[in-house]
Parts: C-alpha cells; sequence; structure tokens
C-alpha cells in the first residue's frame, strides 16, 4: 500500500502579469517589467490610499446623516449650511468610490491583459497616455470624442 502525502497548503502563487501581452502603439517599445512594476506601484499606492481616505469619509458621512435630524432649534441657515456639507461630503465620497473603482479595474485590466487596449475602438492607447495616467481606459482620440459629447 501507498501512503498519499498530502501536501501543506500554500496560499496560490500571485499572477505575474506578462509585459509581452500589453498593447503598445506601431512605433512604440514594448512595455519593460520595470515600466509595469512602477505602474502596479503607483496604482495600488493610489488603491490603498483611497481605501482609507474612504473609510475616513464613509465614517464622516455616517455622522452627518445621524445629526441630520437634529435640527431642532436651529433656524433655516444652520439647516441649509447642515444639508450643503451633507451634499458636499456625499459627493467627495461617491468621487472616492469611482476612482477606486477605476482603480481596481486598470489593475484587473493588467492582469488579464487587455490593460492599454481602448474600451472602445479597441486600438492601442499608448504606453506614453497610460504611464501618465494609469488609469485611462481610452485612447486619445475616444476620449477627446467622449468630451465633446
Amino acid at each position: 500500500m501507498t501512503a498519499k502525502k498530502t501536501a501543506a497548503k500554500r496560499p496560490p502563487a500571485k499572477k505575474v502579469p506578462d509585459v509581452a501581452s500589453l498593447a503598445v502603439k506601431e512605433g512604440e517599445d514594448a512595455w519593460t517589467q520595470a515600466e509595469l512594476d512602477e505602474v502596479l506601484t503607483e496604482l495600488h499606492g493610489y488603491a490603498d490610499r483611497l481605501t482609507a481616505e474612504l473609510h475616513d469619509q464613509e465614517i464622516e458621512l455616517a455622522g452627518l446623516m445621524r445629526d441630520a435630524g437634529d435640527g431642532a432649534g436651529q433656524d433655516q441657515a444652520d439647516l441649509g449650511a447642515t444639508s450643503f456639507e451633507r451634499d458636499h461630503e456625499l459627493t467627495v465620497v461617491n468621487n472616492s468610490r469611482e476612482m477606486l473603482a477605476q482603480t481596481q479595474r486598470a489593475l484587473a485590466r493588467i492582469d488579464d491583459g487587455s490593460y492599454g487596449v481602448c474600451e472602445s475602438c479597441g486600438n492601442p492607447i499608448g504606453k506614453m497616455r497610460v504611464m501618465a495616467f494609469p488609469r485611462a481606459t481610452l485612447c486619445l482620440s475616444c476620449k477627446q470624442r467622449e468630451e465633446r459629447r
């Protein structure tokens, strides 16, 4: 009889994105591992910072929402200022959530090899554009067309 050896469970190895699969425009050099590492470091740092900011903003917003019913004894100007502050904080929280989602989407696109490909036309975005703005999902001409609408 042969005894089966059970291997100790190890966490799955982190998948290293393949730089060869990332799109570049004609005339651009292919991605290097150092360039990809720079973009990954920036995106991960940005995601960590946004996650921490979002946590703090949500606590602040929860406090503002909890105090929303405390209108007794306040004049209309105080109520208006409180309402404005609550609306502003809600806008800031939603903006942070959207930026975090864009960052996570960029990281997912790196993992699946579609990073640097325009989501509208399917052409390469351009390595310099995504290095300058790592969350870019549209090439320059598609982005300009979108902004004109």
